[in-house]
């Protein structure tokens, strides 16, 4: 398995505090140092077997040969020497235009090429550990990686959190935070381990990595054309079949007019090189490998020219809100109990029923009821005889039976249905706090108890989530190029409401689940409407596969990046 290790100079143009992309290469497509590097690149491109893939120039390319070969004929003739060197020029400068962009991306792929470096792996055997070479990975495989180790290959976490540094990836100096039960879980391999301990679950084959994707798609090797380069050339060379049948007939009327064979045809080749769609031809393929290079140099990797086009005509773009509109880590930062309970009781019911609960939302229970009110962090192992209810997607409650309690905590709907099929009654307080909650743009649950009392409502724990700074003005500024803007959250309408109005989108789609992302985004395109998505959980898969620009966040899931024609190694979309 071939890792990469942080190895990326400063350079002009990259923004504050962090370094550029790994080995990009500085100046436009006249820099001198790009044009000498890429010189012999355009030499080797006159082979014919590759001229002939665009025929407007492999035209020019005949041309070129058949003065050459009438120059030396007649050495004398300064006209048709002055025609051939135009001719070798235009050919060499298409192919440079070609190569200096292609050039770009390979300086990078090759730079991430020499920094590979072959890891061992800690692979998972029942309850024993053995060490692999990282070749030897496969699909399902789980590794185990701490402090310190390199991470063998892409993947999900699936226990543990752990901090890593993912320069070598994004750029970026600041670690970031990985851990499993969120969206937050997929790993790059050649990424380092900063912190802690991880179970990551392998999901790629050893060869088709993301960092080997990346290799590929910089240095274009995995470029394809996009129909509209494709319908483009197929214009380009019909226009040059009817004008090189134009230039054939006019033979006949320059013999009568008493030119010469020799200048006749340095003539006529010169014409239809100046009929010719020449530099649409030159630049075509320049145009399309450019504009992945301009999405590199800005840490978003497009994987198809398609999704390129189609980013210029985008009318709607939708937004996934958890991780791509707000900083996606939401944390409890109140608990706010029902009259007749005290906060300490509240606190201690939230933290037990939070022990089986794996999401960063639980364990940020845990931590404020340790924090704020001094109860000690415990462990399911100290209570005997419990019986621990972990958090699903389905119930969207966790738990704990123990010493003849019950204890839930969840999504409102979802413990109000828990206490009333035990016959308890819903506090009066309890659906004003969880409104004034959601209005407030926070997400509120609902934390309940069933006891020698019966069962009733302790009280709400307010998680807030952070919009990210800067996405009120992109939003602003898309607004005014005519994009609109959706922001699609599985949260309640209320808020779902406050969280848009934060952010300054138009509109928004809250509760929503995969079916109704797809279905959202099938009927604006049935409008005519070129619809982008952003997202980075697996429930937005299907929207980004969709999607005619599906854009990955880069903290995102594997489901997600698969699914997604571009990825943004920032995770950033103030970028968009």
């Amino acid at each position: 398995m071939s890792t990469v290790t942080p190895t990326r100079p400063p350079q002009p143009g990259a923004s504050a505090g962090r370094p550029a992309e790994a080995g990009r290469v500085g100046g436009g497509l006249f820099d001198p140092k790009q044009l000498v590097a890429s010189f012999p690149d355009a030499i080797r491109k006159l082979d014919p077997r590759v001229m002939v893939k665009s025929p407007v120039m492999f035209v020019v390319l005949v041309g070129s040969v058949v003065t050459t070969a009438l120059a030396i004929k007649n050495p004398g003739d300064w006209f048709g020497w002055a025609i051939t060197v135009w001719l070798w020029l235009t050919t060499i400068f298409a192919n440079l235009a070609e190569a200096v962009a292609e050039g770009r991306g390979k300086a990078q792929a090759d730079t991430l090429r020499k920094a590979k470096t072959d890891t061992v792996a800690r692979r998972i055997i029942g309850p024993n550990e053995e060490r692999v070479p990282g070749t030897e990975l496969r699909i399902g495989d789980l590794v185990v990686c701490e402090a310190g180790d390199i991470i063998p290959g892409d993947g999900d976490v699936v226990e543990g959190v752990a901090s890593v540094d993912e320069s070598a990836i994004t750029g970026e100096s600041a670690p970031v935070i990985r851990e499993s039960g969120g969206d937050r879980c997929a790993v790059t391999g050649g990424t380092k381990v900063l912190s802690d301990r991880i179970v990551i679950k392998i999901t790629t084959k050893p060869g088709e990595t993301f960092i080997d994707r990346m290799i590929n798609l910089v240095e274009g090797a995995a470029r394809q054309k996009t129909p509209n380069e494709i319908a483009l050339n197929i214009l380009l060379a019909s226009l040059t079949i009817v004008f090189l049948l134009a230039v054939v007939t006019l033979k006949p009327f320059a013999i009568y007019a008493g030119a010469d064979d020799q200048t006749s045809l340095i003539v006529l080749t010169a014409l239809l090189v100046c009929l010719i769609p020449t530099t649409i031809g030159a630049l075509l393929s320049a145009i399309g490998i450019a504009g992945m290079d301009r999405l590199v140099q800005r840490n978003v990797l497009a994987m198809s020219g398609r999704a390129v086009e189609a980013a210029g005509d985008v009318s709607t773009l939708l937004l996934d809100k958890t991780g791509t509109i707000t900083l996606g880590n939401r944390q409890a930062a109140e608990f706010v109990p029902v009259k007749g309970t005290t906060a300490a009781e509240l606190a201690d019911a939230a933290q037990l029923s939070s022990l089986a609960d794996e999401t960063p939302e639980g364990r940020s229970v845990v931590v404020l009821a340790k924090e704020k009110y001094g109860l000690r962090e415990r462990h399911q192992g100290e209570l005997a005889h419990a019986t621990w209810i972990e958090f699903t997607a389905q119930t969207r409650m966790s738990g704990v039976d123990v010493d003849d309690r019950k204890i839930r905590k969840g999504a409102t709907g979802s413990v109000v249905a828990w206490v009333k099929e035990r016959g308890g009654a819903v506090a009066e307080d309890a659906q004003a706090l969880t409104d004034g909650i959601s209005q407030a743009g926070g997400t509120p649950l609902l934390v309940a108890v069933e006891d020698g009392r019966g069962a009733r409502i302790l009280g709400v724990v307010h998680l807030k989530d952070v919009v990210k700074d800067g996405m009120r003005e992109r939003f602003d500024e898309l607004r005014r190029m005519g994009i609109k803007t959706v922001m699609i959250t599985g949260d309640n309408p209320l808020t779902a409401k406050a969280i848009a109005e934060e952010a300054g989108v138009d509109d928004f789609l809250a509760e929503a689940t995969p079916e109704d992302k797809m279905a959202l985004i099938k009927r604006e395109q049935a409008g005519g409407k070129l619809v982008a998505m952003t997202g980075d959980g697996t429930n937005d898969a299907p929207a980004l596969a969709q999607a005619d620009v599906g854009v990955a966040m880069n903290t995102g899931t594997s489901a997600a990046k698969e699914a997604g024609n571009m990825v943004d190694l920032d995770s950033n979309p103030t970028k968009l």
